[in-house]
C-alpha cells in the first residue's frame, strides 16, 4: 500500500537520575558519598533508507519512544544510557513540525541520518556536591526529560523525468515501455491511483529515473478528480513530459487539453510550472493522427512535439535521447530547507509614552561634547535633580554608621 503522508509522536528518553549513597567499606573510615550519575536517555534518529518507498509503518504505530536512561549505582558507577531510536523513512521525505507548520528535515540524499528528538542529559549523583562545608550530601540530581516533537511526514518522490497529462493519455503505458515497471494499464479514466516509478536505462551508464502520476483534469485544483495531491511528486524532477493523447475520446483538441492541465500546474505551483517541459504526442498508430499531429503543430508554433506510439514502441529511442539531454541541462530537483526554520516572535506594539521621561542633564564636559545648542533644564527638572542628590548623600551618610555599627 503506497502512503505518502503521516504523522507521529516521536519522544526521546529522559535522564536517569543521580545515585545518594555513602562509602561503606571495611577499613575506610569516613568513606564519604559515592553516588554515581544517571544515564543520558536515548535519542530520537530519522534514516532515510534505499528501499523503503511507503509511509505505511508510521500509519500502523502512532507513538515512537526511546529508552530511557538508568538510574545511578553506589561506588560512582553511571547508569547505563538508553537505546537510540531510529525510524526508517524512505528518501524525499520531508518532515514538519506539526505544531507549527516548520520544516525540520529534508531526508535526501539516502543514507542521511537526523536527530529529530535529543535525549535528556542523566543527573548528577551525590558526589559530584561535596565541598569543604558540605562533606556529605544527602541529594542528588534527577535526570532531564528527553524532547517531544509532533512530526509530519510528507513523501515527495525523487526522480528525474515526471510524466504528467489528463487520463488515459498513455502514461503508464509509457512507463512500461521506458522502464521495467508494471503500472496498472486499462482502458477506463484514473487507473493509475498512486505515483509510480521506473527506471529507464539508455545504455550501460545512463539511466533516468521516471514517474507517472495519476492523470489530472480541469478543475483539478478544485478538487475534481484525484486532484492535485500527488502533484508533490514531481516536484523534485527535473524536466516533465506532456503527454498528449492525439485523438481523444472526449473530443477535446490536444491543445485545448494541454491548456487546462498548464493552468492546473499553474494554479498548483507556479514554480512547477515553470520547470522545462517536454512535448510528446501519443497514440500515433491511429488512424488520423498525422493530421492531428499536423494541427497541434500548427496551433503551437515553434514548439518541438515528438511523435510516438506507446502501444507499438515507436519514437520512444529518439524521445530517451531528448530527455537525456534537457536532463543533463536542467538543474537537480529543488532541494527543501534542511534546517529548523526559528521561529519569529510577533511584533509587540509599544504605545507611545504619555509624556516624555525625564533625563538627568548631562554634565559639563558632555554638553560640550554634544554641542552648545542643547537648551538648559528647566526649573522642575533642576529641582527633581536637587531632591535626587539631596537622597543619595543621606544614603552615604548612612551607611557610613552601618560600617561604624559593624566594627
Amino acid at each position: 500500500m503506497f502512503i505518502d503522508e503521516a504523522v507521529i509522536v516521536v519522544k526521546a528518553g529522559r535522564g536517569g537520575s543521580g545515585c545518594v549513597s555513602m562509602r561503606r567499606e571495611k577499613y575506610v573510615p569516613h568513606g564519604g558519598p559515592d553516588g554515581g550519575d544517571g544515564g543520558d536517555g536515548g535519542s530520537v534518529y530519522l534514516h532515510a533508507t534505499a528501499g523503503v518507498d511507503t509511509l505505511l509503518d508510521m500509519v500502523g504505530r502512532h507513538h515512537w519512544s526511546a529508552e530511557d536512561g538508568n538510574p545511578g549505582l553506589g561506588k560512582k558507577k553511571a547508569g547505563r544510557n538508553g537505546t537510540d531510536l531510529t525510524i526508517r523513512v524512505p528518501p524525499g521525505t520531508l518532515v514538519y513540525d506539526n505544531q507549527t507548520g516548520l520544516l525540520l528535515a529534508d531526508m535526501t540524499p539516502a543514507g542521511r541520518s537526523v536527530c529529530i528528538a535529543k535525549g535528556g542529559r542523566g543527573g548528577y549523583g551525590n558526589f559530584h556536591f561535596t565541598t569543604s562545608t558540605r562533606q556529605a550530601p544527602d541529594f542528588a540530581q534527577p535526570g532531564l526529560p528527553g524532547e517531544t516533537r509532533e512530526l509530519k511526514f510528507q513523501l515527495r518522490l525523487i526522480a528525474d523525468v515526471g510524466l504528467i497529462g489528463k487520463p488515459n493519455a498513455g502514461k503508464s503505458t509509457l512507463l512500461s515501455r521506458l522502464s521495467a515497471a508494471r503500472p496498472k494499464i486499462a482502458d477506463y479514466p484514473f487507473t493509475t491511483l498512486v505515483p509510480q516509478l521506473g527506471i529507464a536505462e539508455l545504455d550501460m551508464e545512463r539511466r533516468l529515473v521516471v514517474a507517472d502520476i495519476p492523470g489530472l483534469i480541469g478543475g483539478a485544483s478544485d478538487g475534481a478528480g484525484l486532484g492535485l495531491e500527488f502533484l508533490r511528486h514531481i516536484e523534485r524532477t527535473r524536466i516533465l513530459v506532456h503527454l498528449l493523447d492525439i485523438l481523444p475520446l472526449d473530443g477535446q483538441s490536444p491543445f485545448d487539453a494541454y491548456q487546462t492541465i498548464r493552468e492546473e500546474l499553474f494554479h498548483y505551483s507556479p514554480k512547477l510550472a515553470a520547470k522545462p517541459e517536454i512535448l510528446v504526442a501519443n497514440k500515433m498508430d491511429l488512424t488520423g493522427a498525422a493530421e492531428a499531429l499536423a494541427d497541434l503543430r500548427q496551433a503551437m508554433p515553434g514548439r518541438q512535439i515528438y511523435a510516438i506510439s506507446a502501444v507499438a514502441g515507436t519514437g520512444l529511442r529518439p524521445l530517451l535521447e531528448a530527455l537525456w539531454v534537457a536532463a543533463e541541462k536542467s538543474p537537480g530537483g529543488a532541494a527543501f530547507v534542511d534546517q529548523p526554520i526559528p521561529i519569529e516572535p510577533p511584533p509587540v506594539e509599544t504605545p507611545a509614552p504619555t509624556q516624555t521621561p525625564w533625563h538627568a542633564p548631562l554634565s559639563s564636559a558632555a554638553s560640550e561634547s554634544h554641542g552648545s545648542d542643547e537648551s538648559a533644564p528647566e526649573a522642575e527638572d533642576q529641582a527633581l535633580l536637587d531632591e535626587i542628590r539631596a537622597m543619595q548623600a543621606d544614603d552615604v551618610r548612612k551607611g557610613r554608621f552601618y560600617r561604624r555599627g559593624k566594627k
